[in-house]
């Protein structure tokens, strides 16, 4: 799968919130979230359709969209393209840089050692 677009993931966020929807239901979305028009809603919708993003059904009254893009798939992509651009593809400089800058609760630090114990499990198998 490609890199979205910044408008790709807003359309896609409507569709993960719900699916299928129509049309209209989408350019109020749209309308609604992000200010857009009819017509550039519209348009996104075909642009998407053409890349293999979404589904469109017209054999009903009104066409009906859906996300052919599963939402975990894409944040995956989101994340490992984020890592290389800003951080040479170095998961401990980003966690670096991130409790550097943040205060962290008790919570937080104990989700943390358990994610870092999974993931030694893991490479120990």
């Amino acid at each position: 799968m490609r890199e979205l677009s910044e408008a790709e993931w807003h359309v896609l966020e409507s569709l993960w919130a719900e699916s299928p929807k129509v049309g209209s239901q989408i350019v109020a979305d749209m309308e609604r979230r992000k200010g857009w028009s009819r017509s550039t809603t519209l348009t996104m919708l075909r642009r998407m359709t053409d890349k293999g993003l979404i589904s469109c059904d017209d054999s009903g009254k009104m066409k009906t969209y859906a996300s052919l893009v599963l939402r975990e798939e894409a944040v995956k992509k989101e994340t490992e393209s984020f890592l290389n651009r800003v951080y040479q593809g170095s998961v401990s400089m980003l966690l670096n840089s991130f409790v550097e800058k943040q205060k962290l609760s008790a919570g937080e630090i104990k989700e943390l050692r358990e994610i870092l114990d999974q993931a030694e499990e893991r490479n120990e198998r």
